[in-house]
């Protein structure tokens, strides 16, 4: 109360000095009331005979009871007034004082440590959500792990399993392996010689030529029974078209052997002297024929498939017979929208081996002694010099090999031709056509 209102006399006096009388009066009730209870309890505590255990849960009681009641006054936001009334049987016990004051500061630390891990819990909340996206690439890289462990474990059986069925099919992935080398050795052995140009071995050649024919021949032999070549002329062989690796091996089989017949026919082209064929001729010629192999190639295996896709529903019911029918007319649409592919490729490979189209024009002798009549592609003297249009000149045969991989110019990077011939070197494609 302020000073000035303390030294008025009369009522005002009289008013405070009433009022605090009243404040003392409840503040008496109060704590009759609350040592009345506090009495009550540790009398019925101390009537009842109990053990050292029982005092101790007696304790233990009143911890809890005060505890629920703190707790009540933390959460409800009441205004908590200790008073340190003690009633005299707890008095008396100074163990249980002891255990209850060590309760009393063990649940303040408790409480204080909630509320600290309360509001640490909400400043760590968006950092969980952070760490969703990590968590769920370690749950995928712990399936990963999980996968890898299966693998390993399955190896055993897998290989137990790899090994029959190599057993089983060891004719075939033998034949299989011995085409694939054979290709790979003839295809590389055409494209060097071709690189050789009028350095090329006849023998070399000759050898080629007769090593893709013997091979053959000698493969159609060891299967006469079976009519594989049948299959190179659209026939039927001699097979069950019921099985699909029966198929498989036909298909396979006759796109190697067709493969071999084109080599074998650059192969001669290699034999033919330049007198006769000059080397930009063969070039124009051996990507006629690996076109035509292509196109070839693409339409063998149709009558194979399509009768095989047929003969699924020889031996069912309407159902699968119906489903068989329109497997293979969905094969030949498919079939039929390839074919228009490659017969615009084929078309612009006919126009540019009947035009010739030429990258330049013949270089005069003046302009090949500007250049000090030297090749920079060879690094030799000019060999039929040809001029192209960003005036650099380059030997015929050189700059014709350029520009079956190239568009540009090797000097000057200036756009010279609008293709690339990449079958002009001989080389013949390693796609097999199964389908």
């Amino acid at each position: 109360m302020p000073q000035f209102l303390r030294s008025l006399p009369g009522p005002w006096s009289a008013h405070r000095h009433e009022r605090r009388q009243s404040l003392e009066a409840k503040n008496s009730e109060s704590q009759k009331k609350y040592s009345r209870v506090m009495q009550a309890n540790c009398s019925q505590l101390h009537s009842s005979p109990q053990t050292a255990g029982g005092e101790d849960a007696s304790v233990s009681q009143c911890v809890q009871t005060r505890l629920t009641g703190e707790a009540s006054c933390l959460y409800s936001g009441d205004v908590h007034i200790q008073i340190n009334t003690i009633p005299k049987e707890c008095a008396e016990n100074p163990s249980s004082r002891n255990v209850r004051s060590g309760v009393h500061s063990c649940t303040h630390g408790c409480v204080h440590s909630r509320l600290r891990s309360h509001s640490h819990n909400e400043a760590r909340q968006p950092d969980d959500n952070d760490t969703e996206s990590g968590d769920h690439g370690s749950s995928s890289f712990s399936e990963f792990r999980y996968l890898f462990k299966w693998l390993q474990k399955s190896l055993p059986y897998i290989l137990i399993l790899g090994v029959k069925l190599v057993m089983q099919h060891i004719t075939g992935i033998s034949l299989g392996i011995g085409l694939l080398t054979t290709f790979i050795y003839a295809n590389k052995s055409i494209i060097n010689q071709v690189f050789l140009r009028e350095r090329c071995s006849k023998i070399q050649c000759a050898w080629l030529l007769v090593f893709l024919a013997g091979s053959s021949v000698l493969l159609y032999y060891t299967f006469h029974s079976q009519s594989l070549y049948y299959s190179l002329i659209f026939l039927n062989p001699t097979l069950d078209y019921s099985s699909f690796w029966e198929v498989l091996w036909i298909v396979g089989i006759t796109d190697f052997i067709l493969k071999f017949l084109f080599m074998g026919l650059k192969c001669l082209i290699l034999l033919v002297p330049s007198f006769v064929m000059p080397f930009k001729s063969k070039g124009y010629w051996y990507m006629l024929l690996e076109e035509l192999c292509q196109y070839y190639r693409t339409f063998v295996p149709i009558p194979v498939w399509f009768r095989y896709l047929i003969s699924y529903g020889e031996f069912g019911n309407v159902t699968r017979w119906s489903l068989g029918i329109l497997l293979a007319l969905l094969y030949l649409i498919l079939k039929l929208l390839d074919f228009f592919g490659h017969l615009k490729t084929f078309t612009r490979v006919l126009r540019i081996f009947f035009t010739r189209p030429s990258y330049g024009v013949a270089a005069s002798k003046r302009q090949c002694s500007d250049v000090d009549d030297i090749c920079s592609i060879c690094q030799a003297e000019f060999q039929k010099p040809i001029l192209l249009i960003c005036q650099h000149i380059f030997c015929e045969e050189c700059i014709t090999l350029w520009f079956n991989r190239e568009k540009t110019c090797p000097l000057c990077r200036t756009m010279i031709s609008d293709h690339i011939n990449k079958w002009k070197d001989g080389a013949t494609s390693s796609h097999l056509q199964i389908y």
